[in-house]
C-alpha cells in the first residue's frame, strides 16, 4: 500500500545539493519517491517506510543545524541506522571530538560500532578488535594512542605489525632493516602523519617516543608505560599473539586490530586474532569488539565490494 506525506525541512538547499544525491540514496534504501517542494519534501511510498523517512530527514536537519559535516556515506549510514531502528540511539548523544589534527580536521567516532571501539579503548587495558577494511580500526587505534600520549597517560607509543604478505619476503627487499620494514608500516605512518603533522611525527620518532617495528622485534621485551598497537593481527599465529600480549608491562595499554577476511598465513596455521578473541573475551580488563560492514567509512563502493565478497563466501560455506 502506497501513501504520500509532506516533510518540512530547514535545510532544503543542502539536502537537495549535489544533484540530489542524498535524496537518491534515501529513495533507494526505503523504496520511495522523493520530490523537493517549496519548503520541504514530498515523499510517496510504502506507508510502513514513510515514518522512517520522516525521522531520517529530521535527524539530517538536526545534524545540519549543528553544522556537522555530512556526505553521501554519512547519509547512507544514517539511513541504515533508521532502517534498523538505531538512529535515535545514535543521535541521542554526540560522539566527542577526540582531538583536532594540525590541518584542522576533527577526529571522532563516526558510527555506533566505532563509538563502542573508542569507548572500549578508553575503559580497558587491552582491546582486541576485528573488522572489515575501511571500518576505522587501525586509524582510531592510532588516534587513541596519540591521544594517550598527549594526555601523558603513557610516555611512548609502540606500533607493530607482522611482516607477512603474499609477495616478496622481507629478506629479499633492498636496504637496511628500516627500509625493509617501511612498506609494511606505511598505513601506520600515514595515520600518524595525518594525526600529528610531519614535523611532530619525525621529532617523536627521532626521540624514540614513537617506535614502529615488525612484530618479530617484540620478542623478549617488557614494555612499560606504553600504548602498544598491533595492526594486521589476523596474520599472527597463536604463538605470536601470545608472545605479543605478554610483552605488556606496568601502566601500559594494548590495542590489537585486524581483518579476518584478509589472512595471508600459510595454509594450516590458525590465526591469532580469532583465537585471542575467543579465549580472552571473558577476562576482566580485556574487551573484544567486532566492527561490521556498516562501520565502513571509506568510499561507499568499498562497503558494497566487501558485502559482495562476504555473500559469496557464505554461499561457498553453505554448499
Amino acid at each position: 500500500m502506497k501513501d504520500e506525506i509532506f516533510i518540512n525541512v530547514n535545510h532544503l538547499f543542502e539536502i537537495c545539493a549535489n544533484n540530489g544525491s542524498w535524496l537518491s540514496i534515501v529513495a533507494d534504501i526505503f523504496g520511495c519517491e522523493i520530490v523537493p517542494c517549496d519548503s520541504g519534501l514530498s515523499v510517496k511510498g510504502d506507508v510502513r517506510n514513510l515514518d522512517h523517512v520522516s525521522s531520517l530527514f529530521s535527524a539530517i536537519d538536526t545534524f545540519l543545524d549543528k553544522e556537522e559535516e555530512l556526505d553521501d556515506s554519512t547519509v547512507r549510514y544514517l539511513s541504515f541506522l533508521e532502517k534498523e531502528n538505531l538512529l535515535a540511539e545514535f543521535i541521542e548523544e554526540d560522539a566527542p571530538i577526540l582531538f583536532t589534527t594540525p590541518n584542522g580536521r576533527t577526529i571522532r567516532a563516526k558510527t555506533l560500532g566505532q563509538r563502542v571501539y573508542v569507548d572500549a579503548i578508553s575503559k580497558n587495558d587491552v582491546v582486541i578488535c576485528k573488522g572489515p577494511a575501511g571500518s576505522g580500526k587501525t586509524f582510531l587505534g592510532v588516534a587513541m594512542a596519540v591521544l594517550a600520549l598527549r594526555n601523558r597517560s603513557v610516555s611512548r607509543i609502540i606500533l607493530t605489525r607482522p611482516a607477512v604478505e603474499a609477495g616478496e619476503k622481507l629478506g629479499y627487499l633492498p636496504g637496511d632493516i628500516e627500509e625493509k620494514v617501511d612498506p609494511y608500516m606505511r598505513p601506520i605512518y600515514d595515520a600518524l602523519l595525518e594525526l600529528m603533522g610531519r614535523e611532530n611525527f619525525e621529532r617523536n620518532i627521532d626521540k624514540g617516543i614513537i617506535e614502529v617495528s615488525p612484530l618479530a622485534y617484540m620478542r623478549g621485551r617488557n614494555l612499560d608505560d606504553s600504548f602498544i598497537l598491533l595492526d594486521e593481527a589476523q596474520n599472527t599465529t597463536i604463538e605470536q599473539m601470545m608472545m605479543f600480549l605478554t610483552r605488556m608491562g606496568m601502566h601500559s595499554r594494548v590495542c590489537v586490530c585486524g581483518d579476518t577476511t584478509q589472512i595471508d598465513l600459510p595454509l594450516g596455521y590458525k590465526n591469532g586474532l580469532d583465537d585471542a578473541m575467543s579465549i580472552l573475551k571473558d577476562i576482566k580488563g580485556i574487551a573484544t569488539v567486532s566492527l561490521k560492514e556498516a562501520d565502513i567509512v571509506r568510499n561507499p563502493l568499498v562497503q558494497r565490494i566487501i558485502m559482495a565478497y562476504n555473500a559469496r563466501r557464505k554461499e561457498g560455506k553453505s554448499e
